[in-house]
């Protein structure tokens, strides 16, 4: 079963009551056309409180030449709301089975690699592997199929995580508000999910068919999340996939909305780029970010929204990294494998990776490069009573 529109639900779906969708489409739709020029750029990096206007001006191509400028703005607030601190997670990936169609994604259905779902056991063994190198916070993902990665399933996974980790996060399909109500008593603390692109014709065009390809439902997984009671929420999108100054400015706009309106939430935003993966449509000509412009948006988004946190992933080289965490991102990752089952070395079933990543540096490795940078890092700042 499919839908036609990427603006319609499949049944089942949760259909709750927001106009945040549309917030988000109207100041774009009322920026899009704007011409902004270079006193307009130098205004918002002196504004106080930055509106939408400025987070446009910011990200606009004019604003390219003031990157520096960007940058210190961004720093400063960076500094002042979190110090020099830099938290550091790790993903576990335990299914990559998935019933969608992505075209950019190893992991969709119609991919040739090598499925795995890890059992029990095994999850433990992964995770007591991650534990062991001082990683307090760990991401748990799945691929998006509800028939192989149970509800309960996920649930039991966040179940074993506890017994190991101070801070547990989820990347797995969206799911209704009872859904999340069972992953948040099974010890859940955020749900992270990534609207990928937030162009619908780009993403209709991107996801042909899965329940992914319901880009409403997708949109509203945040507040469905805090609805069932989590304490924090992330957001992104996947820089390559469309108009990158589009994509940056309704994401941001969307996180600061679910910020207004649910201002007990902790907002995470996440900056991926398009990473070369096998599996992917490989006729695919993506809308390739570079540095420069990458670092832009991130500068842009932090001058936005101050209290957010930022967080960078192994998909960029260490050297991207280590200069975005001393201006912008605030959490990376760290001994990271997107493979399954590939830590402990106790799956007899191990899954293929869904994407190549740039940065393997170990948690120790890290850690030291950190610190030799001036920064702070820090493996949970949470203490469970």
């Amino acid at each position: 079963m499919n839908i036609d529109s990427v603006l319609d639900y499949f049944p089942g779906m949760d259909i709750i009551d927001s106009d945040i969708k549309d917030k988000v489409k109207k100041a774009y739709e009322e920026l899009k056309d704007v011409k902004v020029t270079k006193a307009d750029v130098l205004a918002s990096l002196k504004a106080d409180d930055p509106t939408a206007r400025d987070l446009y001006n910011l990200l606009s191509d004019e604003a390219e030449e003031y990157i520096e400028a960007m940058g210190e703005v961004a720093k400063e607030k960076r500094t002042r709301y979190f110090g020099n601190n830099v938290c550091l997670f790790s993903p576990i990936y335990i299914a990559n089975y998935c019933e969608n169609s992505c075209r950019y994604c190893g992991f969709r259905a119609k991919s040739d690699i090598k499925r795995a779902k890890l059992n029990y056991e095994e999850i433990e063994a992964e995770m007591k592997a991650l534990a062991d190198t001082g990683i307090e916070d760990v991401l748990i993902l799945t691929g998006e199929s509800k028939k192989f990665s149970s509800i309960e399933y996920i649930a039991e996974a966040c179940r074993i995580a506890s017994k190991y980790f101070k801070v547990i996060g989820i990347e797995v399909y969206p799911a209704n508000v009872e859904d999340y109500k069972v992953l948040r008593e099974a010890g859940a603390d955020f749900v992270t999910v990534f609207q990928e692109s937030y162009n619908p014709e780009t993403y209709d065009y991107y996801h042909p068919y899965g329940h992914k390809r319901s880009f409403v439902y997708r949109f509203d997984t945040q507040e469905r999340a805090l609805k069932a009671g989590f304490r924090g929420v992330g957001f992104g999108t996947l820089f390559g996939l469309g108009n990158p100054i589009e994509e940056a400015f309704k994401l941001a706009i969307h996180a600061s909305e679910i910020q207004k309106k649910y201002p007990h939430a902790e907002i995470a935003i996440s900056l991926p780029r398009i990473r070369p993966t096998h599996g992917a449509d490989d006729s695919l000509h993506f809308n390739i970010v570079d540095d420069k412009k990458f670092f832009q948006i991130m500068a842009a988004i932090r001058i936005f929204m101050p209290f957010a946190s930022i967080t960078l992933s192994t998909r960029e080289s260490k050297d991207f990294r280590d200069l975005a965490v001393r201006y912008a991102a605030t959490k990376i990752s760290a001994s990271v494998d997107t493979s399954i089952g590939h830590r402990s070395k106790e799956s007899y079933d191990e899954g293929d990776e869904q994407f190549e990543i740039d940065d393997s540096r170990s948690t120790e490795e890290t850690f030291e490069d950190l610190k030799d940078l001036g920064m702070t890092p820090v493996f949970t700042d949470y203490i469970n009573l």
